[in-house]
């Protein structure tokens, strides 16, 4: 990929989200995230600026810190993680994967110059990027003796 060719997080961030409200019941937002199977989400305040990012590992918590039987546990600003890395929609996929190789986050929020949450990028969508570089799309491009043909199957589209 030469700098030319460069691809931007706002070319694979995804945009439509869930995003969690902090004054949300904590056992609510594990209920979204199960719902729509995805490991994190979001925190934002009315203003839609990003104030934290639940994840199940912060949801973890509610175990480890014996709240399970005393319901209810709190509210998702109770458990969320204040201090998340964040990038801009004009940034490099570059730069998404340095911080994805450097820390164990599944996905990064992604804000304008106001804090306003836009979008997020994820390893899978820094993935499509890697897959984009190398116009290898093809399951035929990958020898035989590696996958097998229902497994070439299941990569097509």
């Amino acid at each position: 990929m030469n700098t030319a060719q460069t691809k931007k997080i706002k070319d694979y961030m995804a945009t439509s989200l869930v995003r969690l409200a902090p004054q949300l019941n904590v056992y609510d937002s594990i209920t979204l995230l199960i719902k729509h199977k995805i490991s994190g989400a979001p925190v934002v305040d009315g203003d839609e600026k990003l104030i934290g990012v639940l994840s199940e590992k912060d949801c973890l918590r509610i175990l480890a810190n014996g709240s399970f039987h005393d319901l209810p546990a709190g509210e998702v600003k109770d458990y969320m993680s204040t201090k998340c890395f964040t990038l801009r929609a004009d940034d490099d996929v570059f730069r998404a994967a340095d911080i994805f190789l450097h820390h164990n986050f599944r996905r990064i929020p992604v804000i304008d110059e106001n804090d306003k949450l836009v979008g997020q990028i994820s390893r899978r969508d820094i993935l499509r990027a890697i897959q984009d570089a190398s116009d290898i799309k093809s399951p035929d491009a990958f020898p035989s003796k590696y996958l097998s043909p229902e497994m070439k199957a299941s990569l097509k589209d």
